[in-house]
């Protein structure tokens, strides 16, 4: 693999918070959050209203659950509101409706993404061992690590970079199409094409057909060997439909959130040289590193719920019907749970936050996501000696409503 033709100026626009492509996400905010959440939280746990309104922002901020302008909507702040929701799927669903892969409209929203129950968990377990801790090995060896020292290649002997575009947001998407059998050349069609279903369909089309006939040591390979027992006790493979359902979901969510992490991660380090150099030298704290970064600031601040049945959830009355959004970015600050929630610290006791969701929707990619960061991450350490932010240039600035992450990360070394 080489990445010669991945063409810079389109990474930067699909992968640009400010540009059109991610613009209905709320691209465009660029305040701090955080004090309105809290002030939100402190007022109480359930508000009437979406995050965006609620925080100030008049939009346009698509996203989970939104826009569905006949539906009431509420918003949760809390840790502990967060954590009921997401511990009761059967009130609180990831779906209003039942969700066919095989019939439905093609999408990542008609996907495991959206699923409840028995149906979500037989369709889970199909890819659950190839995203397990253990797995990490296997995506590390075949993709992450090639693509991470290619990337680095490119600019090592500059002495400067820009690591946002050029390095972070390249990772996931090569990574993920890599797994997919998609050559380097028609990863950012795949990335484009996110919002055209039927595209993604031509696209993988030929690889699903090939890897039916030979099989190979890629994802696509085991969900075309993958079997399922349906509700009647049936012995199954996939069909092409469901095939294609999971690509749409691993497509989007892989090539969609981890580059904005790891973009936090690093800016947070850069703006704090002192701790950076404390994990230069001893490695062991990247972990922590990360997991902090993952609290501090979730790229994705915001998941939704569709409320199945009236209920009283934490003082206020909601309707069936209704969209409850769960604002995990307030809840992982939330400082009955965490002490000095605000600051960014690598040391602090490790607590479970929200940032790969919660509940059995919990993200399937949390461990690949994580083995891309510390690969990544640790190459820069070891590949660019004195790194650190460009004194000349614009620093990094952290911006997005739904979708959340850094500027360009304008860095120099020697």
């Amino acid at each position: 693999m080489t990445t010669e033709t991945l063409d810079r100026d389109r990474v930067r626009e699909l992968f640009d918070l400010r540009g059109a492509y991610l613009a209905a996400m709320g691209g465009a905010y660029t305040d701090d959050p955080y004090p309105v959440w809290h002030r939100l939280r402190e007022e109480k746990a359930v508000h009437e209203g979406t995050v965006h309104e609620l925080t100030g922002y008049p939009g346009p901020a698509m996203f989970s659950g939104l826009p569905f302008p006949d539906r009431p909507h509420f918003s949760v702040f809390s840790y502990a509101a967060c954590d009921e929701a997401y511990r009761n799927p059967d009130v609180f669903a990831s779906s209003p409706e039942p969700v066919d892969p095989v019939h439905g409209e093609p999408g990542a929203l008609n996907s495991m993404l959206s699923m409840g129950g028995v149906q979500h968990r037989r369709y889970r377990a199909l890819v659950q061992p190839s995203f397990v801790p253990a797995k990490a090995q296997w995506w590390i060896r075949n993709w992450i690590e090639q693509t991470v020292h290619l990337l680095i290649d490119g600019f090592a002997g500059d002495g400067r970079a820009e690591l946002n575009v050029d390095f972070c947001a390249a990772i996931p998407v090569l990574t993920i199409t890599g797994s997919f059998g998609v050559p380097v050349e028609q990863a950012l069609d795949i990335r484009a094409a996110l919002r055209d279903p039927r595209r993604i369909i031509e696209m993988i089309a030929p690889i699903v057909a090939a890897r039916r006939r030979e099989p190979k040591d890629d994802l696509i390979s085991i969900l075309v060997q993958a079997e399922m027992t349906d509700e009647d006790g049936v012995v199954h493979r996939l069909s092409d439909a469901e095939i294609n359902s999971f690509a749409f979901l691993l497509l989007a969510a892989g090539s969609g959130t981890t580059w904005k992490q790891m973009g936090i991660t690093l800016t947070a380090l850069l703006q704090r040289p002192s701790v950076l150099e404390e994990v230069r030298r001893d490695r062991k704290l990247l972990k922590p590193a990360i997991e902090e970064s993952l609290r501090w600031m979730a790229t994705d601040p915001m998941f939704s719920r569709y409320v199945m049945r009236d209920v009283d959830f934490h003082g206020v009355r909601l309707p069936a019907g209704s969209v409850l959004h769960l604002c995990i970015g307030a809840a992982n600050r939330d400082p009955a749970r965490w002490a000095d929630p605000d600051t960014y610290d690598i040391h602090r006791p490790l607590r479970a936050s929200f940032a790969f969701g919660g509940g059995a929707h919990v993200c399937l990619g949390m461990h690949v996501a994580r083995a891309e960061m510390t690969v990544g991450l640790n190459a820069l350490l070891d590949r660019l000696p004195g790194l650190r932010l460009d004194p000349d240039a614009e620093p990094p600035r952290f911006i997005g409503m739904y979708e959340r992450g850094a500027t360009e990360i304008p860095v120099v070394f020697s």
